[in-house]
């Protein structure tokens, strides 16, 4: 795909962009473009990228989708440039798109956006069945995983050195490798968690994003981590022969495995579906997509792109077997409607404002971007 050199002169009016037919043409004055285009979260970018090569299997004459992981904040800031072929038509979000982020959409043209919650992010710590136990809180993994706690020398080797109430066992790990979506939820929402209970760590991401990214989320490499790959499926079998190590992978492989592994709780809180789609367990939070209408009438596929993620999204789906959580039934049942009727959302979605059975998707986590 060929994308102009030069950014939008003039943002094109929606309903302009309506009598478009085929594909998005004269609305950016630099071509048009056939092909589907996402930006956004890194965390939801290996389902979007699972949807994408579904969808390219299912719409063989369509062209294959484009997604880009450019992060939650820095993608909507691409979907709210304006409407035309050199802007996205998709951002994908690891939180909700803040009433800010809506009125530069409207100032500039994107005045009608679909929202769905497409499933939750859920990680989960585990042990072989009969195995080690922990009450695990975020700042326990991330002084027990992190290559320089605090930005100082890594010097723990069992659980007891990190807090005497834990196991005189040695730290061993066995976790998903830096390309996994759910390495980056172990990153932003345990880790990262973890290391901000130390207030010089806060002051430090106020003076420096970028060592507060390295001293908070860099995992250490002498041993007591191990990357296993892109195969959880192994990373359970790790963890049912050494009943003293644990596993971290997505939450369906716990739920799948429950005979042969079990759940180690967060701040007292056991790893259970309703726990992760109420968000009491730390680790949860809701993941979204958003479109432009306007673009549903003009790029090709696009609303056969959006039914696949409906068509995913299920506990038994494809999605859920690379880490997503299902949704309760009530809440995909929604959140179909809004796919089938291109339902648009509005500044009191988003202000609070809205009757609570339209806004019943809020959901927790907003603040986290990845």
């Amino acid at each position: 795909m060929t994308r102009p050199s030069t950014p939008i002169a003039t943002i094109v009016p929606v309903a302009a962009l309506a009598l478009a037919t085929g594909a998005l043409v004269g609305c950016d004055g630099g071509g048009s473009r056939a092909s589907i285009h996402a930006v956004g979260s890194s965390t939801v970018y290996p389902f979007a990228k699972q949807v994408a090569e579904s969808f390219s299997r299912s719409n063989p004459d369509y062209d294959s989708p484009l997604i880009e992981s450019t992060g939650t904040g820095g993608g909507v800031q691409l979907f709210c440039k304006g409407v035309g072929a050199n802007t996205p038509d998709m951002v994908n979000a690891s939180r909700r798109m803040k009433l800010s982020e809506f009125e530069t959409c409207q100032e500039r043209g994107v005045e009608e956006i679909i929202e769905f919650q497409v499933g939750l992010d859920g990680i989960a710590f585990a042990s072989a069945s009969g195995g080690i136990m922990l009450d695990l809180s975020p700042r326990i993994v991330y002084e027990a995983l992190a290559a320089n706690p605090y930005g100082e020398e890594q010097t723990a080797e069992t659980w007891s050195d990190i807090d005497p109430s834990l196991p005189d066992e040695p730290i061993l790990v066995y976790g998903p490798p830096s390309t996994s979506g759910t390495r980056d939820a172990l990153k932003e929402l345990v880790l990262e968690v973890g290391c901000d209970t130390n207030p010089a760590m806060e002051a430090l991401k106020e003076r420096d994003e970028d060592e507060h990214q390295a001293v908070c989320t860099e995992v250490r490499s002498d041993g007591a981590y191990i990357d296993q790959g892109e195969q959880d499926n192994l990373i359970v079998q790790k963890i049912e022969s050494n009943p003293r190590s644990v596993g971290v992978f997505g939450f369906s492989y716990l739920d799948e495995n429950d005979d042969k592994v079990q759940g180690l709780p967060m701040n007292g809180v056991d790893p259970t579906y309703e726990n992760i789609a109420s968000f009491d367990y730390p680790g949860a939070r809701p993941l979204y997509v958003y479109v432009k209408k306007a673009h549903m009438r003009a790029i090709p596929g696009l609303d056969d792109y959006l039914q696949e993620w409906v068509d995913n999204w299920d506990a038994d789906g494809p999605l859920a077997s690379i880490g997503l959580v299902s949704m309760p039934a009530e809440q995909k049942a929604t959140m179909r409607r809004r796919v089938s009727e291109g339902l648009a959302l509005t500044a009191a979605d988003l202000s609070g404002e809205a009757p609570a059975a339209a806004s019943a998707d809020t959901g927790a986590g907003d603040s986290a971007e990845s």
